[in-house]
């Protein structure tokens, strides 16, 4: 099997990964009330650069290499840039879904890869692969479980800032 394919979607998860730090690192600024979310984002900041760093050993196992790494920034930018600029003043209840959906978008992704990876015999792309997608799971049923008493913190926040106004 030729692995054109498995190499392009290496690439687009090592720049979806990019862009996810990006992401993370910005919601995280803005989570101070939220301090569980803040703490488990920035935990994922850390195990999204140790991502990129896997992806970048798969693509050496292929023989290529960072620099050719394809820009999927433009893609995934309108996608970083809803996250970012959720400023209004739900942001951490949207930024939680997004983050969910994005979390949706990388398993599913990582699925793919190890399918390829497999049918590549590239048993270490897809070991590498699946350590990924098990982060990825553990992160979106965190959201999933904690979206809830984000969303309550966030109305009772809002509910006592109204009261205070008036």
């Amino acid at each position: 099997m030729d692995n054109k394919h498995l190499e392009d979607w290496l690439r687009d998860a090592h720049a979806m990964e990019k862009q996810a730090e990006k992401m993370l690192k910005s919601q995280a600024s803005r989570l101070e009330h939220y301090p569980a979310l803040q703490r488990r984002i920035e935990e994922h900041v850390t195990e999204t650069q140790n991502q990129s760093i896997k992806l970048e050993q798969c693509l050496s196992l292929l023989g290529s290499d960072a620099s050719a790494m394809k820009d999927m920034g433009g893609q995934l930018s309108a996608f970083g840039q809803a996250v970012g600029g959720m400023m209004a003043e739900d942001e951490v209840v949207k930024g939680g879904l997004a983050s969910y959906a994005f979390e949706h978008f990388e398993i599913a992704s990582y699925k793919a890869i190890i399918k390829a990876s497999e049918m590549a015999s590239q048993p270490e792309i897809a070991h590498l692969c699946n350590e990924i997608l098990q982060e990825e799971i553990a992160m979106a049923d965190w959201l999933s479980q904690n979206l809830n008493d984000t969303t309550r913190t966030f109305l009772e926040r809002d509910s006592e800032n109204l009261r205070a106004k008036t």
